[in-house]
C-alpha cells in the first residue's frame, strides 16, 4: 500500500466506510466536519494514515507553522487518517472512517491506496460524503443530490430523498476514487450536500447534518446528531440577522428563495454581485466559532 502508515492491526469487520476529502469537494467543510463529528462522537479510533510527502504539490497546498504548548515550532502536514469503530453490541459490524485532503498528484496511485485499506477491512460498501457551492438560498432545507455504482443503491439514495446527480464539468478527487473502487467492484455511494454559495466563509454544520441525516440510511450508526443541530439552527440565525440589516443581500436571497420553491431540483444558477458575497462573509468573520461543534 503506498504511502500508507498502520498505527495498529486493521480489525476486518467493517461493513461500511464513510469517506471525505477536505478542499475543492467540500464547500463550507461540510463533508470533513460530518466525518469528524463520527470519530469524535462514536468515538473512533485513529488506526493508519497516508504519508503525504508523494501526493502534494507543498507550494499549492501548503503545510501550516504552528508554536505548541511548550513553546516549540512545528509543521502540520496535510492529512489523511483512517479511525476504526468497532461496536461492541455488533462487532462484525464496524464502521470505518477516512478524512482527508485532496491531493494534488498520483490521484489514481492515492484512491488505491484508501482503496486497499478497505478491503484489508473488510469494507463492503463506501460511502463518500461532499459539498458544493450552489445558488441556493439559506432559509431551505438544504438541497442533497448524488450518484451510486448500481441500481438499487440508485434507488435507495431516491427513495431517501436524494436526488441523482447530472453534474457534468471539472472534477475533482471523488471521481477517480469511485472509478477505482468500480476496478475493484466495491459497492459505493456519493452524497453532496448544496451550500449556499453567499455564505461560504463559515464552516456550515446545517451541511455538515443534512450529510449525516442521509448517511445514516445506509450506514449503521448510532450516533446523537443534537449538538450538530442545535449549531446549525444557531448558525442559520446569525445569518438571517446579518441579511436583516443588508437590504440588498436580503433582496438577493429573497430572489433565491423564490426560484427554489418553484424548482427544487433546478440547476439553473443566479449570478451574485461581488459586494452581496462580502457583506455575508464579513460578517461571519467577525463571529466566534462557540456554536461550532468542532
Amino acid at each position: 500500500m503506498d504511502g500508507v502508515i498502520l498505527h495498529k492491526e486493521i480489525p476486518s469487520k467493517h461493513s461500511a466506510m464513510v469517506v471525505a476529502f477536505a478542499g475543492w469537494p467540500d464547500a463550507a467543510e461540510a463533508a470533513t466536519r460530518a466525518v469528524r463529528y463520527l470519530v469524535r462522537k462514536l468515538p473512533a479510533e485513529k488506526i493508519a494514515e497516508i504519508d503525504s510527502e508523494e501526493y502534494y504539490d507543498f507550494t499549492l497546498t501548503r503545510p501550516q507553522s504552528r508554536i505548541n504548548k511548550h513553546k516549540e515550532r512545528l509543521i502540520k502536514w496535510p492529512t489523511n487518517e483512517f479511525y476504526s469503530y468497532i461496536p461492541k453490541k455488533d462487532p462484525d459490524n464496524g464502521i470505518l472512517l477516512y478524512v482527508g485532503t485532496e491531493p494534488n498528484l498520483k490521484w489514481r496511485t492515492f484512491s488505491k491506496s484508501i482503496v486497499e485499506v478497505a478491503k484489508l477491512a473488510g469494507v463492503e460498501l463506501i460511502i463518500c460524503l461532499g459539498a458544493l457551492l450552489d445558488a441556493v438560498p439559506h432559509t431551505r432545507k438544504i438541497k442533497v443530490t448524488g450518484r451510486a455504482s448500481n441500481t438499487e443503491l440508485n434507488q435507495k439514495a431516491q427513495w431517501f430523498g436524494i436526488k441523482n446527480s447530472v453534474y457534468q464539468g471539472p472534477t475533482g478527487i471523488h471521481s477517480a476514487f469511485s472509478q477505482v473502487c468500480d476496478i475493484q467492484n466495491i459497492p459505493h455511494a456519493n452524497i453532496w450536500s448544496h451550500c449556499p454559495h453567499y455564505v461560504q466563509s463559515s464552516p456550515n454544520p446545517v451541511a455538515s447534518y443534512a450529510l449525516l441525516e442521509r448517511l445514516k440510511n445506509f450506514v449503521d450508526i448510532d450516533v446523537d446528531f443534537r449538538e450538530l443541530n442545535l449549531a446549525g439552527e444557531a448558525f442559520s440565525e446569525e445569518i438571517s440577522k446579518a441579511i436583516e440589516n443588508q437590504p440588498d443581500v436580503k433582496s438577493y436571497v429573497t430572489t433565491l428563495e423564490t426560484q427554489f420553491d418553484r424548482n427544487p431540483e433546478s440547476n439553473e444558477e443566479i449570478p451574485a454581485g461581488q459586494d452581496m458575497v462580502s457583506e455575508i462573509e464579513n460578517f461571519l468573520k467577525s463571529q466566534s466559532s462557540s456554536s461550532d461543534p468542532q
